[in-house]
């Protein structure tokens, strides 16, 4: 007997899997495969299944480590030009891989494929099987399809569109896109058309590489079944969109951002791991003398402190931080978001929608009337919102929330070119605290600098007052634990700004940063830089990564 049906058999009898009606009622009712329905019903991966039938009847497993000793274009352009009914084959996800003395290599992610079987040994075909996951076997469809008829192109209908999104081969090809984002602890995915079909990238540390690439073919499909899992409109295509997906058995939300471009859409998805983090400024990065001073600021109960820095700079988790640090229940706390990141126990969290107008400045209005103890307001974005936020603070109310602006200083300019009023300013704040985030060096694998006595020299030179003597000044190596890029995890910089009377009586004029720069230089408040100097000499990152981020 083909080995391959005896697993069939071995699969369908165990104890472990599904009755033979569950098959039945399962194949007839969503018209899947054989290996679909196994997945679907027994909860175990793709990847598992062809791992264990790779084994059991003794075949080659192709993964991304092995791939290139096995797909070739030129070993698929040989097997293609054999005498096979590849029409046929391909419809049942068999492809042709190579062929050599007299014997065809073919690729599948459905071994138990009775049909294919069938068809080959009707033909007298003498042959390997391969196995390989969806997201490979997509590789090898693409330089099969370069040897076929170009099929003319035209506008796909919505509803043929949203039935091959539907279909198994893009449902397994997203899924493990995903998934192999999540194992990488990728912050972000990013799919992009490109001139050759889609390029996948995903972002690790605060960093893009290379995931996948997705062919032309399968790139609108693909974004389809995004937007599907999104809630969002597939005929939609000249207008942006945002949605978001829960992956409930992983405790992942995502969020989904699609972004019209000249030549396809750009798709973006955030994932937000709502058991990853740890809402500790320690364990963020915060050096001991700045949490001294925050814990301080906290102890207030009215004022404002805020977040400066760009997009991704880690100010929502360190505002998280902060409430967590105050959330107890003696504290009504209500935030106002856009959108709600992370659910924190305890806290009245509020998403935000700007369509029906209910904005920063609208929530704000509305909260105070809730007799909340702290308030955190996501962002700062118009002079409504700001004064608000302020007037709230003289009322008896602690106040979060966080402004775009490079450094500490900027913060004060911005929010007077914003509209806010220099006395308002100098009566509410009660610091500003901007941040960065830098990769942080692999524990496994990073190693003394062998330029460490250099570096050593030239620091105590120009930063005697920050560095100690005895430093430990290491560098990035690279190992399996960190992907081979020497760096796993990321760390805050913190720039420490507070409203003291120095600062509240200097004029916030066009010359306010560089007195205020000169002023924390005196005071020994740290730059973002020189906090990043001061990791650097604990061995926890590189000065490259420093430079690269608050240079």
């Amino acid at each position: 007997m083909n080995p391959l049906l005896s697993i069939v058999n071995e699969l369908r009898d165990a104890e472990s899997a599904v009755s033979q009606f569950e098959f039945e009622q399962y194949i007839s009712g969503h018209n899947v495969s054989l290996e679909t329905t196994i997945c679907s019903l027994s909860g175990v991966s793709e990847e598992e299944l062809l791992t264990y039938v790779a084994k059991r009847a003794d075949i080659d497993l192709i993964t991304f480590d092995n791939a290139e000793q096995f797909i070739s274009e030129q070993k698929i352009k040989l097997a293609y030009e054999q005498d096979i009914d590849w029409k046929s084959l391909s419809k049942l996800n068999w492809y042709p891989l190579s062929y050599d003395d007299e014997t065809l290599t073919l690729i599948t992610n459905q071994p138990l494929n009775v049909e294919a079987t069938n068809i080959l040994a009707f033909q007298n075909v003498d042959y390997r099987l391969c196995l390989a996951s969806e997201s490979l076997l997509q590789r090898v469809i693409t330089l099969f399809e370069q040897n076929q008829e170009v099929i003319s192109s035209g506008v796909v209908e919505v509803e043929r569109l949203r039935a091959l999104a539907s279909e198994a081969p893009i449902v397994n090809l997203v899924n493990s896109l995903i998934y192999r984002s999540l194992e990488l602890k990728a912050s972000d995915m990013h799919i992009e058309p490109v001139e050759q079909g889609g390029r996948v990238r995903i972002r690790v540390d605060g960093v893009l590489q290379k995931l996948d690439d997705i062919p032309k073919s399968l790139v609108m499909p693909v974004v389809s079944r995004i937007k599907i899992l999104a809630n969002l409109d597939i005929a939609e295509k000249r207008r942006p969109q945002d949605g978001k997906i829960a992956l409930h058995n992983l405790n992942i939300d995502i969020r989904a951002s699609i972004l019209p471009l000249n030549n396809g859409e750009s798709v973006v998805m955030r994932f937000l791991e709502k058991g990853s983090l740890r809402f500790d400024i320690a364990e963020l990065g915060f050096e001991p003398d700045t949490i001294e001073r925050i814990n301080q600021d906290l102890t207030r109960t009215a004022g404002v402190i805020l977040m400066t820095g760009p997009t991704g700079s880690g100010k929502t988790t360190s505002l998280y931080s902060f409430l967590q640090q105050l959330n107890s229940s003696h504290e009504k706390i209500i935030t106002l978001e856009d959108p709600v990141e992370y659910e924190l126990e305890g806290v009245n969290q509020i998403q935000v929608n700007s369509d029906i107008g209910f904005d920063f400045a609208a929530g704000l209005r509305s909260i105070v009337r809730q007799d909340p103890d702290v308030i955190m307001v996501g962002e700062i974005r118009d002079a409504e919102t700001a004064r608000i936020a302020m007037q709230s603070s003289l009322t008896g109310h602690l106040v979060f929330s966080t402004v775009h602006t490079n450094d500490a200083p900027s913060a004060y300019v911005r929010l007077i070119d914003l509209g806010v009023d220099e006395f308002l300013l100098n009566a509410s704040v009660i610091s500003i605290i901007a941040q960065r985030l830098v990769r942080k060096l692999c524990v496994h694998c990073c190693a003394e600098d062998e330029n460490a006595a250099q570096i050593k020299e030239k620091l105590l030179a120009n930063y005697s007052n920050i560095v100690p003597e005895d430093m430990q000044i290491n560098k990035a190596v690279g190992c399996s634990h960190c992907n081979g890029t020497g760096y796993k995890g990321r760390l805050a910089l913190i720039e420490y700004l507070p409203n003291d009377q120095f600062i509240k009586g200097t004029n916030k004029d066009s010359l306010f940063t560089l007195k205020a720069e000169d002023y924390m230089e005196q005071s020994g408040l740290r730059s973002l830089y020189q906090d990043g100097i001061v990791k650097v000499t604990k061995g926890l990152t590189t000065i490259e990564e420093v430079v690269r981020v608050a240079g």
